[in-house]
């Protein structure tokens, strides 16, 4: 029964980081066109406790890559040459980390599921 429960114990915890990712990574892409934002990084760590092995967010960093810039002279946060400094979101790496992040949820539904269909095969056997 504790292998059961440490089992169930990772994968939900592999989804709750998961979703934290997810939710991350919808925030980089909501704020694509804001000028000045940086996007925001997830990072991983693995926690060996008395439910065994889990993994959980770390803490969200900023990415310090280089912010981009473009010439409005018009746009309000224009500086004194026109230029605009806008974000370092690139959409094509959002939506592969959100895919990568779906994919990984779906991995640790598949593990909880197992997980369940086998306990209760166990407690069919354990009943007749």
């Amino acid at each position: 029964m504790s292998s059961l429960l440490d089992t169930l114990h990772s994968a939900s915890s592999g989804m709750m980081s998961q979703s934290d990712r997810i939710r991350v990574v919808s925030e980089n892409v909501a704020n694509v066109d804001t000028p000045g934002y940086r996007r925001k990084l997830v990072s991983f760590e693995n926690a060996l406790g008395e439910n065994g092995a889990t993994v959980r967010t770390g803490p969200v960093t900023l990415d310090r890559s280089e912010l981009l810039e473009s010439f409005d002279p018009a746009h309000p946060m224009a500086n004194e040459e026109g230029y605009v400094t806008m974000s370092n979101v690139n959409l094509a790496v959002e939506i592969a980390d959100a895919r990568e992040a779906q994919r990984s949820y779906e991995a640790n539904i598949s593990i909880f599921d197992q997980a369940r269909r086998m306990y209760g095969g166990v407690l069919d056997l354990l009943r007749r």
